[in-house]
């Protein structure tokens, strides 16, 4: 390591984020500019640690010290080449990841770990300021067409290493826009669109095609796209979401979290509503249920849609302040996490389950009935701790069950397993010769860390079906 003693020196700092008031006014990312010289002195910090656990931490292995070494020695075009080198879209993954790498950072033990997610972000913003980012034409053209049906980052990832072993690809997109979840589901306020926009044109002229509005199981059948393409790649996502079964669910007013957040981007495209039927938190009283991710991606969402109130509700205890004893190092640590959307506004509340909805006389939902629950596995309720909130709208985050079984799954009668995704052997094959499956479709709803991880892999299964060898990584 360049600075030996740099862990020693030099302690963990972050860009700060912009004052709640001013980013709940606008859909701009939150972080501040963080100058050269603090992001060098946060790559001083990596550890000559011996055996680096950031690289498990991490699903695509990143070579995380050498980039941070590289950052403090000023040598940023070496810096993005190492960064490449395993993961094709480190401007995602520097924005949305919850950096499972930090976690498992040797100095994390009895200090705070380095600022990996900030660093690798830097090296790559840098990177496309300074023009160093073009496009890697593959040196051979082998003549196999691939489809890759879904535009999320495992199928970019997927599409992109194909295109570089020389293969005719063909990414199918459902909607009007490329990205899947990054574009739809990711709010702009996390990371902004002109971030994908420039990538799907490196990858354009690389070769990659890309057609939009084209459901495949819908417009297009899974056999009509099975006899024009060699290989076929679903990475369709887990789009099936998990529903709350309690009386008065029926009434209106009550939306998935992703019937609520794609409307929202849209309407940064300058877009409208596909269905034209507006779902907005402007004035009202909403109650998000489910305190993950997605939840706080409501919850900024509503902010910025000047909610009159916002409450998000958890059936999982609280989480401890600090790492839980359960989840030691080198673990992703069970702890309490504050994102900049509760940051903003709102309260949140654990240990709640909703017992029913109940409206008024026009079908609308005017309230929640709730039940303290105690610990899982069992959360029985606690006897006299009913109590009802009143909403006018309810958003329904509670996770996914693994991808939409109707159309394209049942057409091609995949193989499932016992959670509902997507079966494959170890070079990422279904149950059905030449058809492939790769990010949330095949592990679950999962992070873009992951997805990406499983785009590359996948396309290295292909790669082998094809050809009998692959040099891909």
């Amino acid at each position: 390591m360049g600075e030996v003693k740099g862990f020693l020196e030099f302690t963990r700092e972050v860009p700060e984020r912009r004052p709640a008031a001013d980013r709940i006014a606008d859909w701009n990312e939150f972080s501040l500019p963080f100058p050269e010289e603090k992001v060098r002195k946060q790559g001083a910090r990596c550890m000559d640690c011996g055996v680096p656990f950031c690289h498990s931490g991490c699903p695509l292995n990143n070579l995380i010290p050498d980039w941070n070494d590289l950052v403090y020695r000023n040598r940023w075009k070496d810096a993005v080449r190492q960064l490449h080198a395993t993961n094709n879209f480190p401007e995602f993954t520097g924005r949305v990841c919850p950096a499972p790498c930090e976690a498992s950072c040797v100095l994390g033990i009895n200090d705070l770990p380095v600022t990996i997610k900030q660093i690798e972000r830097m090296i790559i913003d840098r990177a496309f300021a300074e023009g160093w980012i073009k496009p890697e034409m593959p040196g051979v053209h082998t003549g196999k067409r691939i489809a890759v049906v879904g535009s999320g980052p495992s199928g970019l990832a997927a599409a992109q290493q194909l295109a570089r072993a020389g293969h005719r690809v063909t990414v199918l997109e459902k909607n009007d826009r490329i990205g899947g979840l990054l574009r739809y589901g990711i709010p702009n306020f996390k990371m902004e669109k002109h971030l994908i926009d420039r990538r799907v044109e490196q990858m354009r002229l690389e070769g990659v095609e890309f057609t939009v509005n084209m459901h495949v199981g819908g417009s297009l059948s899974a056999e009509d796209l099975r006899k024009e393409y060699d290989a076929v790649l679903l990475t369709i996502g887990a789009e099936q979401p998990r529903d709350l079964p309690v009386p008065g669910r029926q009434l209106k007013g009550i939306h998935f979290a992703m019937e609520f957040l794609p409307q929202q981007n849209r309407r940064c495209e300058g877009d409208a509503p596909l269905d034209h039927s507006e779902i907005l938190a402007t004035g009202k009283r909403v109650v998000i249920i489910g305190g993950g991710d997605t939840g706080a991606d409501c919850l900024g969402t509503c902010h910025r849609q000047r909610a009159a109130s916002v409450t998000q509700f958890e059936l999982m205890p609280r989480p401890p302040e600090t790492r839980s004893p359960d989840t030691p190092w080198p673990l992703w640590p069970l702890q309490l996490r504050t994102e900049s959307s509760h940051e903003e506004g709102g309260s949140r509340e654990w240990s709640v389950a909703t017992a029913k909805f109940t409206g008024d006389s026009k079908g609308r939902v005017t309230s929640l009935h709730t039940v303290r629950v105690g610990p899982p596995p069992r959360f029985e309720p606690v006897p006299g701790s009913e109590s009802t909130i009143e909403a006018d709208l309810v958003l329904l985050a509670m996770g996914f069950l693994g991808p939409v079984r109707k159309g394209l799954v049942e057409q091609l009668n995949l193989e499932l397993d016992q959670r509902g995704n997507v079966t494959t052997d170890g070079n990422y094959m279904t149950s059905v010769p030449s058809v492939f499956a790769a990010g949330d479709a095949r592990r679950g709803q999962s992070l873009v860390v992951w997805a990406i991880a499983e785009g590359r892999k996948a396309a290295r299964g292909i790669d082998i079906f094809l050809m009998g060898k692959s040099s891909l990584p």
